[in-house]
């Protein structure tokens, strides 16, 4: 005979589907909302962002607005990456941009000066941090079939050996089986050439065949990432005059009146031996120290 304290199966069997969807809902609770739609008309310019565990296009809305002739001293460099751009949104056919060189000197502001130009014609751009480059397939699929023309844009790009945002990027420029989408290019500013940090003990790699010079594989490694790149741009540092046209534009922005004076020059160029640099970043930091002292003085 049955025991009278043992519960049917039946009654078993219900509580354990009810502790069971006690548990799924628990763990519904837990997961990460689904994000929200992009808002494409709010912004020219997104960021990738992680939250929850989830990747989102999140809105620049007060962007830094800099134009083409807001940069001096590098009218090549300017000439350079505003004709492929151009070719980019005119739906012709253009090349991913490495920006390389000397701090300061104006990679990202070219850049965002292009974006400034080029978004009414359905330039965009997104920003992506190193550390989120393998979320590059899902921003891909997420544009892939919008009409506008997109910029990935990653700032200050370095890696150390294997990384893994290296390949993620290797991959979305030019290593995977499917073709890039023909709506976005990757435009990267980097202080080091080839990306990576190169080492003395590498030169021992060469070899030597039939008179010519081979890298080893380890150099050979790292140039392939910037080789997929197929416009290269380099910057260099500013001499003295360059450096002090760019602070007279600057302190004319600013509304500065003296900026022809001697002591103007004598600060600009004492500014500059503090910091042992001088580029546009440079000058445009003692504009702006300029200016508002000069309009604090004139208010006391």
């Amino acid at each position: 005979m049955p025991d009278p304290a043992t519960p049917p199966a039946g009654d078993a069997l219900l509580r354990l589907a009810a502790a069971a969807e006690r548990i799924a809902e628990s763990l519904a609770a837990l997961a990460p909302a689904p994000p929200a739609p992009v808002r494409w008309t709010d912004s020219v310019a997104f960021r990738w962002r992680r939250r929850q565990g989830r990747g989102e296009l999140e809105p620049v809305v007060h962007r830094h607005r800099i134009t083409l002739d807001d940069l001096s001293g590098i009218d090549t460099q300017k000439s350079l990456v505003d004709r492929n751009t151009r070719q980019f949104v005119q739906g012709r056919t253009a090349n991913n941009v490495l920006l390389t060189g000397a701090r300061g000197t104006g990679k990202s502001s070219l850049v965002k000066a292009v974006l400034e130009r080029h978004a009414p014609r359905g330039l965009r751009l997104i920003e992506v941090d190193k550390q989120d480059l393998l979320d590059l397939p899902d921003i891909v699929a997420l544009v892939a079939t919008r009409p506008e023309r997109f910029i990935l844009y990653c700032d200050d790009l370095s890696f150390e050996a294997d990384e893994p945002g290296y390949k993620a990027l290797k991959t979305v420029l030019d290593g995977s089986v499917s073709a890039p989408s023909d709506n976005l290019l990757v435009y990267a500013t980097s202080n080091r050439r080839h990306l990576m940090p190169e080492y003395m003990h590498e030169n021992l790699e060469y070899k030597h065949v039939d008179e010519e010079i081979h890298p080893g594989e380890t150099v050979e490694e790292k140039v392939s990432l910037s080789e997929r790149f197929g416009l290269w741009v380099s910057f260099w540092p500013f001499d003295q005059d360059e450096y002090l046209r760019i602070v007279d534009h600057w302190l004319a922005h600013f509304g500065v009146r003296d900026r022809g004076s001697a002591a103007v020059r004598a600060a600009a160029l004492q500014w500059s031996l503090d910091r042992s640099s001088r580029s546009g970043r440079i000058a445009w930091h003692f504009a702006r120290d300029w200016a508002g002292r000069q309009s604090g003085a004139a208010r006391s």
